[in-house]
């Protein structure tokens, strides 16, 4: 994601979306402040779309997940280093974000 200024501006999150839980019903994408979540084009095996990362841009501010109404459907991990090894503080200071 880039700002106004041509920075690019590094990830500070990143999704981990579980197609087999996923019922395709959006609520994740309307949710999603820099908009990086998006529907896919192929069904799971329930004959849902479902939601795709877009992989750049997640801030980790877990609002795609307090949006989701499927339990482990999305799992929010916020980057704790440059290096972007992933633990999670998204939600109750946890070391790696519970699923609904």
């Amino acid at each position: 994601m880039k700002k106004m200024t041509g920075e690019i501006k590094k990830d500070r999150g990143m999704l981990e979306i579980d197609e087999a839980e996923c019922k395709g019903c959006g609520l994740c994408i309307e949710a999603c402040p820099p908009k990086v979540i998006a529907m896919g084009e192929r069904l799971n095996r329930y004959g849902y779309r479902t939601a795709i990362y877009a992989g750049a841009g997640c801030t980790g501010c877990g609002i795609c997940f307090m949006a989701c109404p499927e339990p482990g459907a999305i799992t929010v991990l916020r980057l704790s280093s440059p290096g972007g090894v992933a633990a999670a503080r998204t939600l109750g200071g946890a070391t790696r974000c519970a699923s609904n």
